[in-house]
């Protein structure tokens, strides 16, 4: 565990998210409920509402949105894997500030991993699973 994880009451708690391509590493401090993503707002940095309400999602469900701040620093693959990521680490974050949150996580999935990515290509293949069309004369 960090040393910042085991110090005094203002420390920061630290968490990744990861979700197809995309890394997502969040810093929850006690607060007002100031959300940054690299440096900007998350209006700013997701531009869709449905990615901004996959973002919010777990600090919504525990409602602890107006109750602590945010910083997330994420790398790597598209906007809804960078979203889906920042969701995993924020509840990770909230999870470790608040134990009693867990159950309530658990069951809307949002401690878990989404392990699909995509699938490669084959060779002789135009995709990982479309080939050409089959003539029998």
């Amino acid at each position: 565990m960090d040393k910042k994880n085991k110090g005094a009451k203002n420390s920061s708690i630290l968490a990744v998210g990861r979700r197809k391509e995309a890394v997502a590493r969040a810093s929850l401090t006690p607060g007002k409920g100031d959300f940054r993503v690299n440096g900007s707002s998350v209006d700013d940095y997701f531009p869709t509402l449905h990615l901004r309400r996959v973002f919010y999602q777990a600090q919504e469900l525990v409602k602890a949105k107006d109750k602590v701040d945010i910083q997330i620093r994420v790398k790597g693959g598209g906007k809804s894997g960078q979203a889906e990521a920042c969701r995993l680490a924020i509840s990770r974050s909230l999870q470790l500030h608040h134990p009693e949150h867990r159950t309530a996580l658990k069951k809307a999935g949002f401690l878990t991993r989404d392990a699909r990515v995509v699938e490669r290509k084959k060779y002789g293949l135009h995709k990982a699973r479309k080939g050409t069309q089959f003539s029998k004369r």
